[in-house]
């Protein structure tokens, strides 16, 4: 794998075309902005609203909104009007919605909405994809039909899955669609790209431990929920280490343990709840099938009943497809030059429901550098504003290859 903090180090930024380079004060006011009024999934009115608003004053030839909620579809046509089959179509998409984290950045444009923030840059991606819309629409350098697509509810709230519910791909059929996420540690202005998985299958996992409470005088006359946890959570370990092939990774973490209510009573209920996590899809299914299994003999040895309830909205694997992800890297490169572009880059166990739409049509998903910033989902992270120009870049530039004029 290329070693992508090499040109970090220098400083070294992409060369982009004057009229690109020239839109970074608008689209930093833009991103901040944004970060300023952070919206929860489901919630992001105002943000759709001004994705929308703009989109139109673009010059779009179609703007649909409340598309899975808050989601919103801008068409463009190139120069020689509207695409005459999926074929000639492609969709990019860009995810709107923030977390439920009190921000500590300390920036004048931090969040006003109190234990809301942009803590995942979705604030840039939907500013890249505006900022593309908007070059786009001016030189409509392309033959073909272009959607952009604006996501809500990307974090745990399954958006992706909620806009193709309600007939994504059937209203907008495309060939290919693409995505992009920002990467920590990954140099401003670089681009890396991975074949196959990119980011695992995610899923929700929440297990009820039910017994008799009692005195903790007398536990011979109770059934502890609290030692029974504590042996499932131990006992759990072992599925990833002894009961998943070692070559294929995988993750089962219990994050969340409530039980109790004071010091002299043992609870008649315990709750646990965690992640399950796996590049396979096959693997993934089969940490559920495991947890199940080892939750049976723990209640059994213990006398207690344990129920377990997968979340509503598990997130399959992000895998590239083979094909789109050649076109892309080719087209990065073709866009920034070799050394802006890696391939190769390692996989990551995060979740990203942008898996649901490549699953449904070809996809490519690439990570886009943001410096050396926090850690994504953390209270200090911000989004890089000098990174806006090459996003935009990138997608404008990508649009014209996949659609190249006759």
């Amino acid at each position: 794998m290329t070693d992508t903090t090499d040109s970090a180090a220098a400083g070294a930024r992409p060369t982009l075309p004057n009229a690109v380079a020239a839109m970074e004060a608008e689209l930093t006011a833009w991103r901040r902005d944004f970060h300023r009024h952070p919206e929860l999934g489901y919630e992001e009115t105002r943000t759709a609203a001004l994705v929308a608003e703009r989109l139109r004053a673009f010059g779009l030839d179609a703007v649909e909104t409340g598309i899975g909620g808050t989601g919103i579809v801008g068409t463009l046509h190139g120069s020689g009007g509207p695409g005459a089959s999926a074929e000639r179509s492609i969709m990019i998409r860009a995810d709107m919605d923030a977390l439920p984290i009190v921000e500590a950045t300390g920036a004048a444009h931090a969040s006003t909405t109190e234990g809301v923030m942009h803590a995942c840059g979705h604030d840039g991606h939907t500013t890249m994809l505006l900022g593309a819309a908007k070059r786009l629409a001016e030189n409509r350098a392309f033959d073909g039909t272009v959607h952009f697509c604006f996501q809500p509810a990307e974090e745990g709230g399954a958006g992706a899955k909620a806009m193709m519910e309600e007939g994504l791909f059937d209203r907008f059929p495309v060939r290919q669609v693409f995505g992009m996420h920002n990467w920590p540690g990954l140099a401003p202005g670089h681009f890396a790209l991975t074949d196959g998985p990119v980011f695992a299958g995610a899923g929700e996992v929440t297990i009820r431990i039910t017994g008799q409470g009692g005195h903790a005088a007398f536990p011979h006359h109770t059934t502890d929920t609290v030692v029974a946890m504590a042996a499932l959570i131990q006992a759990l370990q072992g599925v990833v280490s002894r009961r998943t092939d070692p070559s294929q990774p995988a993750v089962v973490s219990i994050c969340e343990v409530k039980a109790g209510f004071t010091h002299n009573v043992l609870p008649g209920e315990a709750i646990l709840r965690g992640t399950t996590r796996a590049f396979d899809k096959g693997v993934w299914e089969k940490l559920y099938a495991e947890i199940r299994r080892i939750a049976g003999g723990i209640a059994a040895a213990h006398g207690v009943e344990i129920t377990i309830q997968q979340g509503e909205n598990p997130y399959p694997p992000m895998i590239n497809d083979g094909a789109t992800t050649d076109f892309t890297e080719a087209a990065m490169r073709a866009i920034f030059g070799d050394a802006f572009v890696t391939r190769g880059h390692p996989p990551a166990m995060v979740g990203e429901d942008f898996a649901f739409m490549a699953e449904a049509v070809p996809g490519c998903y690439v990570l886009c550098g943001n410096g050396n910033s926090a850690a994504l989902h953390h209270p200090a992270y911000d989004f890089d504003d000098t990174a806006l120009t090459a996003g935009v870049a990138l997608w404008s530039g990508l649009v014209e290859r996949a659609l190249p004029r006759g």
